[in-house]
């Protein structure tokens, strides 16, 4: 396909959107395409159904697209279908007539794919195909421009659970150049709305608080201790978070807006959110190191770092409200 920039960036529906915006003529940084779409928030999630406590630090998967499509002006034709044959020709269609394609799918079935875990909201873009593999482009870790088989490919759309939508596949087009600069502080404030006002208490600076009292007790929480929080550090700093559970992603936004426009709340956010980014990244470190020695005065410690960070978020949101 003609003028596909097949650049991989950290996170996967950024790196996504990058690829189907460049297309379009639209070149956004990834940190502001992760802050235009009002990415950050916060759930500490734990339930019968799942095996172990997951930490997310961004809003559920394809509402950042929405988000950020909605905030440019851009048209998002969004296709879903329970059927294998209808989902190909979704993707199809467009690649065909010289139009990347965004997929939602299970990274578990995809032939590059280093983590065999199944994860159901995992977006990737897809330029093109032959006759037996895709495309496509992922985040940089995973490789950036990558193929799958396409017998692969379909598993992936098709898997369903948590997080997984009915073969997924999304087109963006730009009717007309869009103004980046204007929508930065309306989507700050949405998302320090989002994350100051949370409907229930394992969301937003309540989720964080709820995360410090209960990491403490991670320990008693696992029959596999230092297999659980393990993959817990990492998923938080490695796995597509830009690092720190996409705190650096988001304090990068700050900063690159603050750099077109003047504003002291700007700033106090920024650097709130660089102190926090910093403070995400010794917990992960705390929550790695109790798997490795089962010594529960490092959750104690990550459990204390947790409540300042929720002050701290908080007081950052606060300010960013301000705009």
């Amino acid at each position: 396909m003609e003028g596909i920039d097949a650049r991989g960036m950290q996170h996967c529906e950024t790196t996504a959107l990058g690829v189907l915006l460049r297309h379009a003529g639209i070149e956004l940084s990834e940190p502001m395409l992760f802050g235009l779409g009002s990415g950050l928030s916060f759930i500490y999630w734990d339930s019968k159904s799942v095996g172990f406590p997951f930490l997310g630090g961004r809003v559920k998967p394809f509402e950042l697209t929405r988000n950020l499509t909605a905030a440019l002006g851009l048209e998002l034709l969004v296709a879903e279908t329970t059927s294998a044959r209808k989902a190909w020709q979704n993707v199809a269609g467009p690649i065909d007539a010289g139009r990347p394609v965004g997929l939602q799918l299970d990274s578990y079935h995809l032939d590059y794919f280093t983590t065999k875990v199944h994860f159901g909201g995992h977006v990737v873009a897809m330029y093109g195909y032959d006759d037996q593999d895709a495309y496509l482009v992922d985040t940089d870790a995973q490789g950036g421009a990558v193929t799958t088989s396409l017998d692969s490919l379909a598993r992936a759309r098709a898997e369903r659970g948590p997080m997984t939508a009915k073969h997924r596949s999304f087109t963006i087009t730009a009717p007309t150049a869009p103004s980046p600069r204007d929508q930065i502080i309306p989507a700050i404030r949405a998302c320090a709305e989002a994350f100051l006002n949370p409907p229930i208490a394992n969301l937003g600076h309540r989720g964080v608080e709820k995360a410090a009292k209960q990491v403490p007790k991670w320990l008693q929480r696992s029959d596999n201790p230092g297999e659980h929080l393990s993959r817990t550090a990492v998923l938080m700093e490695k796995a597509g978070t830009g690092g720190a559970l996409f705190r650096n992603l988001y304090r990068d936004f700050l900063a690159e807006s603050a750099e077109v426009i003047d504003s002291d709340h700007l700033r106090t956010g920024h650097a709130l959110y660089s102190e926090a980014a910093g403070l995400w990244t010794q917990v992960a470190a705390l929550v790695a190191a109790a798997g490795e020695s089962g010594d529960a005065e490092k959750l104690t410690q990550a459990g204390a770092l947790l409540h300042e960070l929720s002050r701290i978020e908080r007081d950052a949101m606060r300010e960013l409200s301000m705009l």
